[in-house]
């Protein structure tokens, strides 16, 4: 599958206002020349090569990488049709944090996103993670993916994470900082690297090792959210082309809470368990209460998305 954009094709950042419903100069040539408004725009398969595809167990996979390490600061998901490959539509939010104080915050957006020159979208934007999960219940009953009268997991659908930190740990941990219950439609998920394990019969430990391995130049800005959902994709599309059949690599227990995991093998995480939460913790109770420290201490913490 060819991955690469043709060499009369321009790649342009998406607005980061329009992905979120909120661009107001759509009647601007200059702006529209500047930014992409189109978020299926490179993500564009050709029908032709796609002749090995199989058959899924679902209509749609939602691709979600979750940005934002002491708390969610980035939530983008892009819906792919699982017959024709195309990406359909996509949900994106940025996620103000709730338990820390402005300077904390400020500090924390000028490390992760200053650096990208995204800073004041976020600013601009950001709004609390009870407000995006009740959009994005919004979004999903729109495409109808949910029921919330049917016990509130996905219909038809399943997400698709780049390891297990997205839906395992941050989200659940987002959850209890906002004091909101896990969604049951956050319960299970396909973990890319543990597929692409087993289909390929290679280790990749992230995405970017995919995308070097699959011959996928990236593109965007690494660590933001949106652009790294959409490289995610690009993977995604390349292995349902090749012949790959996405299943459930993760699933949650709803009683207990522990994780089963259902490849026997899959990508193993360095570190354990226990030691991941305790920096995960001691990371962000340190940054609440020493706004000084800088983002690039809290991202030298090992917090391996596995």
């Amino acid at each position: 599958m060819d991955t690469h954009l043709s060499s009369t094709s321009r790649w342009r950042p998406m607005c980061l206002y329009y992905t979120q419903g909120k661009c107001t100069m759509m009647d601007d040539p200059a702006h529209l020349e500047k930014f992409n408004h189109d978020c299926s725009w490179d993500l564009q398969v050709n029908a032709a090569e796609i002749g090995k595809k199989c058959t899924q167990g679902v209509d749609y996979l939602l691709v979600f990488d979750l940005e934002g390490k002491i708390e969610t600061l980035e939530f983008p998901v892009l819906l792919i049709d699982t017959r024709s490959l195309a990406v359909v539509n996509f949900f994106h939010r940025f996620v103000r944090p709730c338990q820390m104080h402005l300077q904390a915050i400020n500090k924390y957006i000028e490390g992760k996103y200053g650096k990208l020159g995204v800073d004041r979208v976020w600013h601009d934007t950001a709004q609390p993670f009870k407000d995006v999960i009740e959009q994005f219940e919004t979004w999903l009953t729109q495409h109808q993916l949910w029921d919330k009268e049917k016990g509130g997991f996905l219909t038809r659908a399943a997400f698709v994470t780049c390891g297990n930190w997205d839906l395992k740990t941050a989200v659940p941990k987002q959850c209890e900082i906002s004091q909101i219950k896990l969604p049951p439609y956050f319960m299970e998920w396909i973990n890319l690297k543990d597929v692409y394990l087993n289909f390929y019969g290679r280790e990749a430990r992230g995405m970017m090792s995919m995308m070097n391995q699959l011959n996928i130049r990236p593109l965007g800005s690494h660590h933001l959210g949106i652009d790294d959902s959409k490289n995610i994709a690009r993977v995604l599309q390349h292995m349902l082309a090749d012949g790959a059949v996405m299943q459930i690599t993760a699933r949650r227990n709803p009683t207990s809470q522990k994780v089963e995991y259902q490849f026997e093998n899959r990508i193993r995480s360095t570190l354990s368990i226990l030691h991941l939460d305790v920096n995960y913790d001691y990371a962000r109770n340190s940054y609440l209460n020493s706004p000084a420290l800088t983002f690039d201490y809290i991202d030298s913490i090992q917090m391996t998305r596995w």
